[in-house]
């Protein structure tokens, strides 16, 4: 049987691993979500205008709401779309 030396892989094995996503706003201290901030908050909608998810945004919970809130503000004082064609 060949060892693990001999076995030429055609695909980086590395590929499974995955970076760990962090709060960004823990880790700089950003203690306030500014709505009238719109390219700010365009990092956390996707191309459609949706709000993107916790596990792929990686927001702590808490701050996952208030981005969630400061998106709809925004949105509601038209300094977002609430619906777009490819927005980024």
């Amino acid at each position: 049987m060949a060892s693990r030396d001999d076995i030429k892989f055609l695909s980086n094995p590395k590929i499974g691993q995955k970076k760990k996503k962090y709060c960004r706003f823990r880790k700089f201290g950003i203690k306030h979500i500014d709505y009238k901030d719109a390219d700010f908050l365009i990092q956390f909608i996707n191309e459609q205008g949706k709000i993107l998810p916790r596990r792929i945004s990686g927001n702590s919970l808490k701050y996952q709401r208030k981005v969630a809130v400061a998106i709809k503000r925004a949105r509601h004082l038209a300094f977002l779309p609430y619906v777009t064609d490819l927005l980024k």
